[in-house]
């Protein structure tokens, strides 16, 4: 995985398992891989990967079982599409509309780009 600097790390892998789930990679209550696992597969600090599975374990989206790892909390998946529509519409939408306004693109421009891209 390529990491970004306008985000901390552990935020990033938190956000890349977010994907997985909401791509249907893991389901509820799937086991996902252990902290040390992630680690290894994205060539981290195990301690950046502990963060981040804290951090999604907060936002209840996985649980742990005590010995047994960490599984996707059922409904994890529609909590995810709610909070990333939530800050779309409130953090991306609006710096769109402004530039939309500013360079003459109407929403006809962007649904015939749209359409163009499927």
């Amino acid at each position: 995985m390529i990491f970004t600097n306008d985000k901390a790390i552990y935020l990033q892998m938190a956000d890349r398992l977010c994907d997985e789930i909401l791509s249907g990679a893991y389901k509820d209550d799937d086991r996902i891989p252990s902290v040390r696992e992630y680690a290894v597969l994205l060539e981290v600090n195990t301690n950046t990967a502990v963060k981040a599975y804290d951090e999604l374990s907060r936002a209840n989206i996985i649980y742990n079982k005590r010995g047994l790892g960490y599984f996707v909390t059922p409904g994890a998946k529609k909590q995810i599409l709610k909070e990333r529509k939530r800050a779309f519409m409130k953090q991306r939408l609006p710096e769109l509309f402004r530039q939309m306004q500013l360079l003459g693109i109407t929403l006809e421009d962007v649904k015939d780009a749209y359409d163009a891209q499927q």
